[in-house]
């Protein structure tokens, strides 16, 4: 690192369980951001600023005005715009030192594996099942580490899902792929910061595995009730006939 990276990151490096090796571990990490919405907006900004030097960024859609109440990469200026490519502006505005790949397209099939073998870790940002279940097959056929989010309503919760450790279940462990197509935010609204507490513990589980410091929610279901603003977690068991990841 050089001087200007050091002041940057100081105050995380001052912290002990991270160090200098944790932020040198950030800094040459890889992550794959599917989805530049809700989620993937602070989740991507704190990676930034927290020093993740690659990150990749897949989304399909452009920006909207009705996407500004919570997707806070992206101002009005940027209405019309590629979401990934005003992800990348902001990022790049805040961070100048990383190497941020934006790429619009629906991240599936080969295309899908080739990133995540590329990958340390994979924040699925995205808002439907379909795609949820793609990463997540992904995930465990090439063992990446995956950081899984999702907010409506009032409502969120994060897991982290590490195939191959820790015995270790996967998304298809807790949702059943004949379940009934998961509920969005255009169809049921959300209050903006739920978002923002989403994604910013979707960073956060994702820094400490790259550092491989503290406990992560591998094993857990954080979830989260911003109108009582109760935190509860689940316990989750690896299914062993899980169609995904079951032996």
């Amino acid at each position: 690192m050089n001087d200007n990276q050091l002041l940057r990151y100081s105050r995380q490096i001052m912290l002990p369980i991270c160090d200098i090796e944790g932020q040198q571990q950030l800094l040459a990490a890889r992550v794959l951001i599917v989805g530049a919405g809700g989620l993937g907006s602070p989740a991507s900004i704190y990676l930034a600023a927290g020093g993740v030097g690659n990150i990749t960024i897949y989304d399909d859609d452009e920006v909207d005005l009705s996407n500004l109440q919570r997707q806070i990469a992206h101002h009005t200026a940027d209405i019309g715009m590629d979401k990934v490519i005003s992800t990348r502006q902001t990022l790049n505005k805040l961070n100048p030192d990383i190497n941020v790949r934006a790429v619009k397209q629906r991240l599936a099939g080969e295309h899908l594996d080739v990133e995540v073998i590329k990958a340390d870790v994979v924040l699925d940002c995205s808002d439907n099942f379909s795609t949820r279940f793609a990463i997540n097959k992904a995930c465990v056929k090439h063992q990446t580490a995956l950081v899984s989010g999702a907010a409506i309503r009032f409502e969120g919760q994060v897991s982290v899902f590490t195939p191959g450790k820790n015995s270790s279940p996967c998304y298809n462990c807790l949702y059943n792929t004949d379940g009934e197509e998961q509920q969005n935010c255009a169809t049921n609204g959300v209050i903006a910061p739920i978002t923002g507490i989403v994604g910013s513990i979707q960073a956060l589980e994702a820094m400490k595995l790259i550092m491989a410091i503290g406990e992560t929610l591998t094993g857990r279901l954080l979830l989260i009730d911003g109108l009582t603003m109760e935190f509860n977690s689940m316990k989750l068991r690896k299914n062993p006939v899980c169609p995904t990841c079951g032996v």
